[in-house]
């Protein structure tokens, strides 16, 4: 499961949903804006910005730019499907 923390006028939280979405990978969106609990939760694990894509409950160095590193394989594990 992949879950991606945003916010409402992020540039690069749509850079990431949109990759995510046009690789066919299936995400859950957390806007912590709309969700106090999440928003303490990123900042519990030390994060001070967004995106943050967490992966099966491990959290990829480097938001979107450890997304768009992944190779090829690592989006076709996570197609929808």
């Amino acid at each position: 499961m992949i879950t991606v923390y945003s916010k409402s006028q992020c540039p690069n939280c749509v850079r990431a949903k949109d990759l995510l979405s046009n690789k066919g990978v299936r995400f859950v969106e957390i806007d912590i804006e709309a969700d106090d609990e999440a928003k303490v939760f990123l900042v519990d694990q030390g994060f001070r910005s967004v995106p943050q894509i967490s992966v099966d409950g491990v959290f990829l160095e480097g938001g979107l730019a450890g997304l768009t590193n992944k190779s090829e394989d690592f989006f076709e594990s996570h197609k929808a499907g």
